[in-house]
This record gives C-alpha cells, sequence and structure tokens, in this order.
C-alpha cells in the first residue's frame, strides 16, 4: 500500500530541517510551495508554473525566494547534504564529481557561453555546473554544486555585475570547484569512502595530491596517453603498460548493474610508484577492457588512476570504478523529476538558489525510495511497495 501521508509528512520533515536557515515567515512558507512544486507532475517547473501550482496569481513570489529574499542558499546546501549522509550513508560510500549542462539562449546568464557539454555531446550555448553527488548501496543524490564561470566571464566584471557575480568570486578551473565540495566535505568530517570522477580530474596532479594529502582513496579516470611512473622507476603511457599484459591476468567482473543487466568488462591491475601517498598505500593503474566490440572495432580500452591501503582488493577497484555512472542517474532524476534544468534566471545567486532547492527535492526522492527499500526488507517483500511511485514524485 503506498504510504501517501508518510511521504507528505517527510517532505514536511524536510522543509522543518532547513527552516531555520529563513528569517523571515513568508520566505519560509514559499520554500514550502516551491519544493512540492518541483515534485509535482507539472509539464514544466519554472517560476510561472510553480506559483500557479502554490494558488498564486503572478510569479513575483517565486522569483523573489530565489533572487531577493532573505536566506542562507549555503545553509541549506549543508543541511541536504547532512540529510543525504543520513538517509543513504553507507561504509561503501562513494564521492562523485562531474558537470552537466544547461542550455540557454542569449549571453545574459551567468557564466553562459558557448562551449562543449556531455548534455548534447557537442559545443552550445550553455551554462555548466559542477556538482559532487553521493552513491551508497542504498541510493544516491547530489549533495554540492558550483557554477562554472568561464574566463570570458571573469575577465569582465561589468558583465559579471549585471549578472549579480560577487567580486570576490574569480575563475577558477572545474578540478578546483571540484576540490571546493569536496573540501567543504572534509571540513564537515563527512568525507569518509571513495572518490571518483572523470579524467578532467584525474589528469589533474593538485586533484590527486590534495585527496592522497587527506587520507581519501580514488578511482580516477585518466588518458590512455598518461605518462605513469612504474615502480622500477621507468615511465610508459597508460595504454603501453596495458599492451603489456598477458591474456591470462584480464578478470572478467561486473562494473554493476546497468539498464541492459550486468556491466560485464574485462579487468586488469598494474602497480605504479607510490610517492607522495600515505604510508601503507598502494598506487595502481585499473584497466577496463570492452569484451565485445562491434564488427571491425578493436577492443575499446579506459583507464584509471586510483590510490588507497595497500590491502584493498581488485574487486573493490572495479566496484568504485564502476560507481561513477551513479551521478549520471542524479542528473536524469533531478532534470525530469525535480526540475533541475528548468529555471528560468539570470542572476548568479538565482542559480544557485533553484539548483539546490531542486537537488534538496530530488534527494527526498532519493531518501523516500531507500526508506520504502528499509520497510520492504523488514517485512520481507521481494519489491518496495510504491517505489515507482517514490521515484517519480507525485505524479
Amino acid at each position: 500500500m503506498v504510504d501517501l501521508a508518510g511521504w507528505v509528512a517527510s517532505l514536511d520533515a524536510v522543509v522543518e530541517l532547513i527552516a531555520g536557515r529563513f528569517g523571515r515567515v513568508e520566505p519560509r512558507r514559499r520554500v514550502g510551495a516551491y519544493l512540492r512544486g518541483l515534485l509535482a507532475g507539472l509539464e514544466r517547473k519554472n517560476g510561472w508554473t510553480l506559483a500557479e501550482h502554490a494558488g498564486a496569481v503572478s510569479p513575483d513570489g517565486m522569483q523573489r525566494l530565489l533572487r531577493t529574499a532573505g536566506w542562507d542558499v549555503d545553509g541549506v546546501r549543508d543541511d541536504l547534504r547532512g540529510y543525504v549522509l543520513d538517509a543513504l550513508g553507507d561504509p561503501a560510500g562513494v564521492f562523485v564529481i562531474d558537470e552537466t549542462g544547461f542550455i540557454k539562449k542569449g549571453r545574459r546568464s551567468a557564466g553562459v557561453q558557448r562551449q562543449y557539454t556531455g548534455t548534447t555531446g557537442k559545443i552550445d550555448n550553455c551554462q555548466l555546473g559542477v556538482f559532487l553527488a553521493y552513491a551508497s548501496p542504498r541510493g544516491r543524490a547530489l549533495i554540492d554544486r558550483e557554477l562554472y564561470l568561464p574566463k570570458s566571464w571573469t575577465g569582465d566584471r561589468d558583465r559579471c555585475e549585471r549578472a549579480g557575480v560577487p567580486d570576490e568570486v574569480e575563475f577558477a578551473t572545474k578540478p578546483e570547484q571540484g576540490l571546493a565540495m569536496l573540501e567543504r566535505a572534509h571540513a564537515a568530517g563527512v568525507l569518509h569512502g571513495w572518490v571518483s570522477a572523470d579524467e578532467a580530474y584525474g589528469q589533474n596532479r593538485g586533484f590527486r595530491d590534495w585527496l592522497a594529502a587527506r587520507g581519501v582513496p580514488f578511482v580516477l579516470a585518466t588518458r590512455s596517453d598518461d605518462l605513469l611512473t612504474c615502480p622500477d622507476g621507468r615511465r610508459h603511457e597508460a595504454k603501453a603498460l596495458a599492451a603489456l599484459v598477458e591474456p591470462g591476468v584480464w578478470e572478467r567482473r561486473s562494473a554493476g548493474r546497468g539498464a541492459h543487466g550486468e556491466r560485464l568488462y574485462d579487468w586488469t591491475v598494474l602497480a605504479l610508484a607510490g610517492t607522495g601517498l600515505p604510508a601503507g598505500w598502494g598506487h595502481w593503474l585499473l584497466v577496463r577492457r570492452q569484451i565485445n566490440p562491434p564488427p571491425g572495432k578493436a577492443l575499446e580500452l579506459a583507464f584509471y588512476r586510483c590510490a588507497g591501503p595497500a590491502t584493498t582488493p581488485v574487486p573493490e577497484l572495479v566496484r568504485v570504478a564502476g560507481a561513477r555512472w551513479a551521478i549520471e542517474e542524479c542528473f536524469q532524476t533531478a532534470k525530469n523529476e525535480a526540475g533541475l534544468d528548468q529555471y528560468q534566471v539570470r542572476d548568479y545567486r538565482a542559480w544557485y538558489a533553484h539548483i539546490t532547492l531542486s537537488m534538496l527535492a530530488a534527494a527526498y526522492l532519493a531518501a523516500t525510495r531507500a526508506a520504502e527499500h528499509q520497510r520492504a526488507a523488514e517485512k520481507g517483500d521481494p519489491q518496495p511497495a510504491g517505489q515507482a511511485a517514490a521515484t517519480t514524485g507525485s505524479r
């Protein structure tokens, strides 16, 4: 049986969780309406539709909530992170960093320009957001965010001022933004578990060194031409090291379940020099090989730089490498079910306000789904009651 009353009470509890971040009653009430609108079965989730869903005659109140209302947006971000880790926290949890694009028209929205985005797989006029997700066997959700501002923006302070970008905000690379989010989690004492990211982060030495200096293990994708140092001091490209692997050394393992079942690949691990790592750690190159390439195509390889306790087994490295896809599911859920990309704001602060509330709404769905799984497991049910509805909000 679907527990609608319980879901409503859980959402009310989320609103109450962040209530202390609002100095006045009006925005505190409006944020509850905003979250309920984000979770509703609306075709579009922007200022107008959210206002109509809340019974307002104009979008002014919703726009004011995002742009000028007095509330602590970053404080809500911190509450969101704590909420997710309380609901989904697990010793096997992985922190994942990646970016996603928000297609836009014009040039006035903060950070917008023609740039490559994986959202469309091409160069588009868009904003880019860098995100931190948490993925565990209990579920996955986005927990932090940064708006990427290209140098064309940070080098034009008049343009920044018109979009509400504070004077103190300077250019930061995506790896630097990723580290800023990890630093916040580390400062809060919750950065426990592995970190995974794509090659834009794995190729960045400063990113790897930051993790190693704080004892945070990682599995980071890297390029085939990454020049790696072997234990004997010789240096080889990743693809050259993979070519030296004997046929019998590869192990067939799953990187986790996907839409079409287990994602099976062949894997191997090669030891690397461990300079600069904590005592008792190992440093490895993890290689993933495609099993059945299309006719006429060579076997596709993927490469990962890994560092962690020396006793880490190969299946654990494979598990963490496979966990990186979870952030794509987070983006899909947040966009499809919580309006992550459906905002109509140009202002820098408004972007953070909307994105944070959308992430919170999506986190509520993930927490509700995890709770349903837990209740079903306790009752011995093979399929949690109401799982589909918990996944898709109040449609």
